[in-house]
Protein backbone atom coordinates (compact mmCIF):
# COMPACT_ATOMS: atom_id res chain seq x y z
CA UNK A 1 0.00 0.00 0.00
CA UNK A 2 3.20 2.12 0.03
CA UNK A 3 2.16 3.45 3.79
CA UNK A 4 5.19 2.59 6.45
CA UNK A 5 4.97 3.58 10.59
CA UNK A 6 7.78 4.29 12.21
CA UNK A 7 7.32 4.66 16.14
CA UNK A 8 10.25 6.35 17.79
CA UNK A 9 11.07 5.76 21.35
CA UNK A 10 8.84 8.27 23.15
CA UNK A 11 10.24 11.15 24.20
CA UNK A 12 8.54 11.68 27.78
CA UNK A 13 6.19 9.79 29.73
CA UNK A 14 3.66 11.62 28.20
CA UNK A 15 4.15 12.30 24.78
CA UNK A 16 4.49 9.21 22.54
CA UNK A 17 4.27 9.77 18.57
CA UNK A 18 3.66 7.41 15.18
CA UNK A 19 5.13 8.67 12.06
CA UNK A 20 3.49 7.32 9.06
CA UNK A 21 4.60 8.33 5.84
CA UNK A 22 2.71 8.35 2.67
CA UNK A 23 4.67 8.36 -0.60
CA UNK A 24 2.39 10.02 -3.10
CA UNK A 25 2.42 14.14 -1.94
CA UNK A 26 -1.10 14.84 -4.01
CA UNK A 27 -3.29 11.98 -2.45
CA UNK A 28 -1.41 13.77 0.94
CA UNK A 29 -3.02 16.69 0.07
CA UNK A 30 -6.21 15.15 -0.40
CA UNK A 31 -6.02 13.02 2.63
CA UNK A 32 -5.91 16.23 4.96
CA UNK A 33 -8.41 17.94 3.22
CA UNK A 34 -9.17 21.87 2.41
CA UNK A 35 -7.27 23.44 5.08
CA UNK A 36 -6.04 20.09 6.86
CA UNK A 37 -10.27 19.89 7.23
CA UNK A 38 -10.12 16.31 7.40
CA UNK A 39 -6.89 15.87 9.65
CA UNK A 40 -9.37 18.13 12.11
CA UNK A 41 -12.45 15.99 12.26
CA UNK A 42 -10.16 13.18 13.26
CA UNK A 43 -8.38 15.00 15.91
CA UNK A 44 -11.82 16.32 17.46
CA UNK A 45 -12.98 12.78 17.34
CA UNK A 46 -9.93 10.58 18.77
CA UNK A 47 -8.46 13.60 21.09
CA UNK A 48 -5.00 13.05 19.04
CA UNK A 49 -2.81 15.67 17.76
CA UNK A 50 -1.49 15.53 13.91
CA UNK A 51 1.21 17.43 12.48
CA UNK A 52 2.30 17.72 9.16
CA UNK A 53 5.57 16.98 8.16
CA UNK A 54 6.91 16.61 4.52
CA UNK A 55 5.07 13.56 3.32
CA UNK A 56 4.84 12.22 6.75
CA UNK A 57 1.93 13.14 9.52
CA UNK A 58 3.08 12.84 12.72
CA UNK A 59 -0.04 11.36 15.55
CA UNK A 60 0.62 12.20 19.22
CA UNK A 61 -1.47 11.23 21.45
CA UNK A 62 -2.14 8.28 23.85
CA UNK A 63 -2.11 4.78 22.55
CA UNK A 64 -5.16 3.36 21.67
CA UNK A 65 -6.05 6.90 20.16
CA UNK A 66 -3.01 6.98 18.07
CA UNK A 67 -3.71 3.45 17.13
CA UNK A 68 -7.18 4.39 16.07
CA UNK A 69 -6.19 7.55 14.25
CA UNK A 70 -3.43 5.83 12.63
CA UNK A 71 -5.57 3.26 11.08
CA UNK A 72 -7.88 5.45 10.20
CA UNK A 73 -5.75 7.76 8.37
CA UNK A 74 -4.08 3.89 6.70
CA UNK A 75 -8.05 3.60 5.58
CA UNK A 76 -8.59 6.99 4.14
CA UNK A 77 -4.91 6.68 2.27
CA UNK A 78 -5.77 3.03 0.64
CA UNK A 79 -9.46 5.06 -0.38
CA UNK A 80 -7.62 7.24 -2.17
CA UNK A 81 -5.37 4.98 -3.55
CA UNK A 82 -8.19 3.65 -5.11
CA UNK A 83 -9.21 6.49 -6.96
CA UNK A 84 -12.49 7.17 -4.67
CA UNK A 85 -12.99 10.61 -2.73
CA UNK A 86 -12.69 11.16 0.88
CA UNK A 87 -15.97 13.86 2.65
CA UNK A 88 -16.56 13.98 5.87
CA UNK A 89 -19.15 10.98 5.71
CA UNK A 90 -16.20 8.82 4.81
CA UNK A 91 -14.34 9.94 7.87
CA UNK A 92 -16.90 9.15 10.08
CA UNK A 93 -17.22 5.91 9.00
CA UNK A 94 -13.37 5.24 8.68
CA UNK A 95 -13.54 6.50 12.92
CA UNK A 96 -16.63 3.94 13.80
CA UNK A 97 -14.26 0.70 11.77
CA UNK A 98 -10.95 2.02 13.67
CA UNK A 99 -11.58 0.81 16.94
CA UNK A 100 -8.24 -0.65 18.31
CA UNK A 101 -7.77 -3.96 17.58
CA UNK A 102 -5.78 -6.57 19.21
CA UNK A 103 -2.85 -8.66 17.61
CA UNK A 104 -0.57 -7.88 14.76
CA UNK A 105 -3.13 -8.25 11.98
CA UNK A 106 -4.79 -4.87 13.46
CA UNK A 107 -3.73 -2.73 10.75
CA UNK A 108 -4.60 -5.00 7.62
CA UNK A 109 -8.03 -6.24 9.33
CA UNK A 110 -9.22 -2.48 10.23
CA UNK A 111 -8.45 -1.39 6.51
CA UNK A 112 -9.97 -4.41 4.78
CA UNK A 113 -13.08 -3.85 7.00
CA UNK A 114 -13.60 -0.10 6.32
CA UNK A 115 -12.74 -1.03 2.72
CA UNK A 116 -15.43 -3.30 2.71
CA UNK A 117 -15.30 -3.93 -1.02
CA UNK A 118 -17.19 -6.83 -1.37
CA UNK A 119 -20.10 -4.72 0.34
CA UNK A 120 -19.65 -1.33 -1.94
CA UNK A 121 -22.90 -0.93 -4.34
CA UNK A 122 -22.74 0.99 -7.68
CA UNK A 123 -25.40 2.33 -8.98
CA UNK A 124 -25.65 4.50 -12.32
CA UNK A 125 -24.97 7.96 -10.48
CA UNK A 126 -22.21 6.71 -7.37
CA UNK A 127 -21.49 3.73 -5.53
CA UNK A 128 -22.52 2.98 -1.50
CA UNK A 129 -20.36 1.95 1.23
CA UNK A 130 -22.20 0.82 4.17
CA UNK A 131 -20.06 2.31 7.19
CA UNK A 132 -20.66 0.84 10.02
CA UNK A 133 -20.78 -2.97 11.02
CA UNK A 134 -24.65 -3.49 11.45
CA UNK A 135 -24.83 -1.63 8.60
CA UNK A 136 -22.33 -4.22 6.46
CA UNK A 137 -24.56 -7.21 7.99
CA UNK A 138 -27.85 -5.32 6.75
CA UNK A 139 -26.33 -5.46 3.60
CA UNK A 140 -25.30 -8.70 3.83
CA UNK A 141 -28.71 -9.65 4.93
CA UNK A 142 -30.42 -7.90 1.70
CA UNK A 143 -28.44 -9.66 -0.34
CA UNK A 144 -29.31 -13.30 1.29
CA UNK A 145 -32.83 -13.24 2.18
CA UNK A 146 -35.64 -12.99 1.04
CA UNK A 147 -37.29 -10.74 3.86
CA UNK A 148 -35.29 -8.54 5.58
CA UNK A 149 -35.96 -5.92 8.37
CA UNK A 150 -34.62 -2.97 9.40
CA UNK A 151 -35.48 -1.14 12.82
CA UNK A 152 -33.91 1.66 13.96
CA UNK A 153 -33.64 5.51 14.51
CA UNK A 154 -33.56 7.57 11.90
CA UNK A 155 -30.65 8.45 9.76
CA UNK A 156 -29.25 4.75 10.29
CA UNK A 157 -29.51 4.32 6.20
CA UNK A 158 -31.98 2.02 6.64
CA UNK A 159 -34.07 3.05 3.45
CA UNK A 160 -31.21 4.61 1.67
CA UNK A 161 -29.36 1.15 1.84
CA UNK A 162 -32.31 -0.77 1.16
CA UNK A 163 -32.82 1.44 -2.21
CA UNK A 164 -29.56 1.36 -3.11
CA UNK A 165 -29.51 -2.60 -3.00
CA UNK A 166 -32.87 -2.56 -4.63
CA UNK A 167 -31.56 -0.25 -7.78
CA UNK A 168 -28.54 -2.89 -7.70
CA UNK A 169 -30.90 -5.90 -8.54
CA UNK A 170 -32.85 -4.15 -11.02
CA UNK A 171 -29.72 -2.74 -13.39
CA UNK A 172 -28.26 -6.11 -12.71
CA UNK A 173 -30.87 -7.63 -14.23
CA UNK A 174 -32.46 -10.00 -11.37
CA UNK A 175 -35.50 -8.19 -10.79
CA UNK A 176 -38.05 -6.89 -13.28
CA UNK A 177 -39.15 -3.88 -10.87
CA UNK A 178 -38.51 -2.04 -7.73
CA UNK A 179 -41.57 -1.17 -5.36
CA UNK A 180 -41.53 1.25 -2.97
CA UNK A 181 -44.21 2.15 -0.17
CA UNK A 182 -44.99 4.13 2.82
CA UNK A 183 -48.07 4.41 5.10
CA UNK A 184 -49.71 7.60 4.05
CA UNK A 185 -50.40 7.68 8.17
CA UNK A 186 -50.33 11.67 8.37
CA UNK A 187 -53.71 11.85 5.46
CA UNK A 188 -55.65 9.96 7.17
CA UNK A 189 -59.30 11.03 6.26
CA UNK A 190 -57.78 14.77 5.04
CA UNK A 191 -56.50 12.91 2.43
CA UNK A 192 -59.46 14.13 0.26
CA UNK A 193 -59.24 17.65 0.94
CA UNK A 194 -55.99 18.18 -0.39
CA UNK A 195 -55.20 19.67 -3.76
CA UNK A 196 -54.68 17.79 -7.19
CA UNK A 197 -55.43 14.37 -8.49
CA UNK A 198 -54.06 11.46 -6.24
CA UNK A 199 -51.13 11.63 -7.43
CA UNK A 200 -50.53 14.70 -6.06
CA UNK A 201 -52.42 13.96 -2.63
CA UNK A 202 -49.73 10.76 -1.71
CA UNK A 203 -45.91 12.38 -3.45
CA UNK A 204 -45.16 14.54 -0.43
CA UNK A 205 -45.41 11.32 1.65
CA UNK A 206 -43.21 9.60 -0.89
CA UNK A 207 -40.62 12.55 -0.98
CA UNK A 208 -38.15 10.44 0.82
CA UNK A 209 -38.23 7.73 -1.99
CA UNK A 210 -37.59 9.68 -4.69
CA UNK A 211 -34.96 11.58 -2.93
CA UNK A 212 -32.82 8.28 -2.20
CA UNK A 213 -33.37 6.79 -6.05
CA UNK A 214 -32.48 10.20 -7.74
CA UNK A 215 -29.04 9.83 -5.86
CA UNK A 216 -28.46 6.26 -7.20
CA UNK A 217 -30.01 6.94 -10.78
CA UNK A 218 -29.91 10.33 -12.93
CA UNK A 219 -33.35 11.81 -12.85
CA UNK A 220 -34.42 11.55 -15.98
CA UNK A 221 -34.04 7.55 -15.99
CA UNK A 222 -36.29 7.37 -12.79
CA UNK A 223 -38.83 9.61 -14.53
CA UNK A 224 -38.43 6.72 -17.89
CA UNK A 225 -38.60 4.05 -15.20
CA UNK A 226 -41.67 5.25 -13.17
CA UNK A 227 -43.35 5.54 -16.90
CA UNK A 228 -42.53 2.30 -17.66
CA UNK A 229 -44.25 0.96 -14.84
CA UNK A 230 -40.32 -0.53 -13.53
CA UNK A 231 -40.04 1.60 -10.37
CA UNK A 232 -43.54 2.35 -8.28
CA UNK A 233 -43.83 4.44 -5.84
CA UNK A 234 -47.26 4.05 -3.85
CA UNK A 235 -48.90 4.47 -0.21
CA UNK A 236 -49.27 0.46 1.36
CA UNK A 237 -52.90 1.20 0.82
CA UNK A 238 -52.24 0.83 -2.90
CA UNK A 239 -50.75 -2.63 -2.41
CA UNK A 240 -53.77 -4.63 -1.26
CA UNK A 241 -54.77 -7.45 -3.83
CA UNK A 242 -51.63 -7.57 -5.27
CA UNK A 243 -49.13 -10.65 -5.64
CA UNK A 244 -45.83 -8.78 -6.15
CA UNK A 245 -43.28 -11.04 -8.40
CA UNK A 246 -39.68 -10.47 -9.53
CA UNK A 247 -39.37 -7.60 -7.53
CA UNK A 248 -37.61 -5.29 -5.26
CA UNK A 249 -40.06 -4.23 -2.62
CA UNK A 250 -39.43 -1.89 0.50
CA UNK A 251 -41.49 -1.01 3.02
CA UNK A 252 -40.75 2.36 4.63
CA UNK A 253 -41.70 3.94 7.96
CA UNK A 254 -43.29 0.21 9.09
CA UNK A 255 -44.13 1.00 12.16
CA UNK A 256 -47.39 3.08 10.52
CA UNK A 257 -48.45 0.19 9.40
CA UNK A 258 -51.28 -1.77 11.33
CA UNK A 259 -51.56 -5.03 12.40
CA UNK A 260 -53.85 -5.50 9.05
CA UNK A 261 -51.79 -3.55 6.83
CA UNK A 262 -48.56 -5.47 7.68
CA UNK A 263 -50.32 -8.91 7.19
CA UNK A 264 -51.71 -8.01 4.00
CA UNK A 265 -48.33 -6.67 2.90
CA UNK A 266 -45.99 -9.53 3.77
CA UNK A 267 -48.27 -12.02 2.04
CA UNK A 268 -47.94 -10.07 -1.32
CA UNK A 269 -44.04 -11.82 -1.53
CA UNK A 270 -44.27 -13.68 -4.90
CA UNK A 271 -42.03 -15.94 -6.83
CA UNK A 272 -38.50 -14.22 -7.51
CA UNK A 273 -39.24 -11.24 -5.08
CA UNK A 274 -37.10 -9.57 -2.48
CA UNK A 275 -38.95 -7.88 0.64
CA UNK A 276 -37.63 -5.11 3.12
CA UNK A 277 -39.01 -3.65 5.93
CA UNK A 278 -37.75 -0.46 7.58
CA UNK A 279 -39.30 1.47 10.69
CA UNK A 280 -38.63 3.07 13.92
CA UNK A 281 -40.46 1.73 16.64
CA UNK A 282 -40.10 4.94 18.47
CA UNK A 283 -42.03 7.08 15.89
CA UNK A 284 -45.09 5.52 16.55
CA UNK A 285 -47.89 7.63 14.62
CA UNK A 286 -50.68 5.93 14.78
CA UNK A 287 -53.63 6.68 16.72
CA UNK A 288 -53.65 5.86 20.45
CA UNK A 289 -54.40 2.18 20.68
CA UNK A 290 -53.76 0.86 17.67
CA UNK A 291 -51.08 -1.35 17.81
CA UNK A 292 -47.86 -1.13 15.05
CA UNK A 293 -47.96 -3.84 12.64
CA UNK A 294 -43.86 -4.08 12.60
CA UNK A 295 -43.97 -4.62 16.56
CA UNK A 296 -46.60 -7.34 15.78
CA UNK A 297 -44.37 -8.98 12.65
CA UNK A 298 -41.42 -8.59 14.81
CA UNK A 299 -43.08 -10.54 17.69
CA UNK A 300 -44.71 -13.25 15.43
CA UNK A 301 -41.86 -14.29 12.85
CA UNK A 302 -38.69 -14.03 14.30
CA UNK A 303 -37.17 -17.20 13.83
CA UNK A 304 -38.88 -18.41 10.66
CA UNK A 305 -36.30 -19.46 7.97
CA UNK A 306 -35.51 -16.94 5.33
CA UNK A 307 -36.13 -13.73 7.58
CA UNK A 308 -33.67 -11.63 8.68
CA UNK A 309 -33.94 -8.83 11.24
CA UNK A 310 -31.50 -6.37 11.72
CA UNK A 311 -31.43 -3.66 14.25
CA UNK A 312 -29.56 -0.07 14.52
CA UNK A 313 -28.70 2.00 17.61
CA UNK A 314 -27.38 5.81 17.36
CA UNK A 315 -23.94 4.76 17.00
CA UNK A 316 -25.35 3.93 13.16
CA UNK A 317 -26.43 6.99 12.65
CA UNK A 318 -24.71 8.76 9.15
CA UNK A 319 -26.18 12.08 9.09
CA UNK A 320 -23.93 14.61 11.19
CA UNK A 321 -22.71 13.06 14.22
CA UNK A 322 -25.12 16.01 16.07
CA UNK A 323 -27.73 13.65 15.05
CA UNK A 324 -26.68 10.91 16.74
CA UNK A 325 -26.02 12.46 20.42
CA UNK A 326 -29.50 13.76 19.89
CA UNK A 327 -30.95 9.99 19.65
CA UNK A 328 -29.11 9.35 22.68
CA UNK A 329 -30.48 11.75 24.87
CA UNK A 330 -33.90 11.17 23.83
CA UNK A 331 -33.53 7.59 25.10
CA UNK A 332 -31.47 8.57 28.21
CA UNK A 333 -34.37 10.22 28.66
CA UNK A 334 -36.79 7.94 27.87
CA UNK A 335 -35.41 5.33 30.01
CA UNK A 336 -35.58 7.69 33.26
CA UNK A 337 -39.25 8.28 32.39
CA UNK A 338 -39.94 4.54 32.32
Amino acid sequence: MGISALTPPPRSEDVVETLLEFPDNRLLIDLCGEFDRNLAQIEHQTGVHILRRGNRLAVIGEKGAREQAAAVLRALYARLEKGKPVVAGDIDGALRMGRPMQGAAMQVEQIEMFQGSKYELRTRRKSVEPRTEAQKAYVRNLFDHELTFGIGPAGTGKTYLAVAVGVTFLIGGHVDKIILSRPAVEAGERLGFLPGDMKDKVDPYMQPLYDALNDFLPQKQVAKLIEDKQIEIAPLAFMRGRTLANAFVVLDEAQNATSMQMKMFLTRLGEGSRMVITGDRTQVDLPRGTASGLAEAERIITGIKGVSFNYFTSKDVVRHPLVGRIIEAYERDDGAAG
